[in-house]
């Protein structure tokens, strides 16, 4: 039986994935180590700080109260060069997440800083490293240098630029944006985090996924009680479901949608009035839970 050349071309890029995939989980399987549970086994955090403002966004929360007394974080959640990371050393097998604290490819982080970073990962050939950025635009900077250990990660929470707008998610660039600099990345190791996932449309979410090719899918809801736009638990599993076959996804916190399943509401401007135990003992009583939306 006759194959064609494209069919030919599709199996390649899928046995090249399937390779690269093995050679991370052997090391990761293989390390030993203190790993948290997730494929990343540390971070690292060469340069902190991030001008994005996401109003989910946990580090940023971290930084100016738990974190606020430390050197770093003295003035705000300001973007910062920690010289001291370049004495870090890293072995072999470890997965290792580059500036949790920060968005190092951000247009606020000075090319110098990136240009640090990436020749001192190229000293650890044998160490897996992640990037991860809400400005993927920016890897096209560098993609002539980036070494092949590096993974090229993107924050892609949703397909529908409304809702970034409309709920003031963020000041990084549109959804749609991190999507075309995604797919248009000509790099074997990407990876996407849909985290915190909002409301998306369906059919083309999944397009955007198949398009962008990750190898790697991070998927979660919000752990922090922001009350995001997000979608209903059987549309994410949905979503799962049709992204398994061609990625590796890693599910995180996967739960029903906050506002999902309200027994009765009433909308009066920006306040939800939930009517909770609808039939308690004395039939004319209601309990009224007030939660703002939004």
């Amino acid at each position: 039986m006759a194959v064609s050349e494209k069919s030919c071309e599709e199996l390649r890029l899928e046995l090249k994935k399937l390779l690269i995939l093995k050679e991370i989980l052997e090391d990761i399987l293989n390390y030993s180590g203190n790993r948290m549970f997730s494929i990343v086994s540390r971070t690292w955090n060469p340069v902190t700080g991030c001008l994005h403002y996401c109003r989910y966004c946990w580090a940023r929360r971290f930084a100016e109260t738990k974190l606020r007394d430390r050197e770093r974080y003295r003035r705000g959640f300001i973007p910062r060069l920690n010289l001291e990371e370049f004495a870090v050393k890293f072995r072999k097998g470890e997965f290792v997440f580059v500036s949790d604290m920060g968005d190092l490819f951000g247009n606020f982080i000075p090319k110098e800083w990136i240009l640090r970073v990436i020749s001192y990962i190229k000293k650890f050939p044998e160490t897996h490293f992640l990037f991860l950025t809400k400005n993927p635009a920016r890897y096209h900077e560098f993609i002539d240098i980036f070494p092949s250990n590096a993974f090229l990660g993107a924050t892609i929470e949703t397909n529908r630029d409304e809702i970034y707008r409309k709920y003031s998610i963020s000041k990084a660039p549109l959804p749609s944006q991190r999507y075309i600099a995604m797919k248009t990345l000509k790099w074997d190791k990407k990876f996407i985090s849909i985290e915190p996932i909002l409301d998306f449309d369906l059919k083309i979410f999944i397009k955007w996924m198949e398009e962008i090719d990750p190898i790697i899918i991070y998927i979660g809801y919000d752990n922090y009680n922001n009350r995001l736009p997000e979608p209903k638990l059987a549309k994410t599993l949905k979503l799962i479901e049709n992204l398994s076959p061609t990625s590796f996804i890693i599910k995180k916190t996967i739960r029903k949608a906050w506002n999902e399943g309200l027994e009765k509401y009433v909308k009066t401007k920006n306040t939800l009035i939930k009517l909770i135990d609808p039939k308690p003992k004395n039939p004319h009583y209601y309990r009224l839970t007030y939660i703002k939306l939004f």
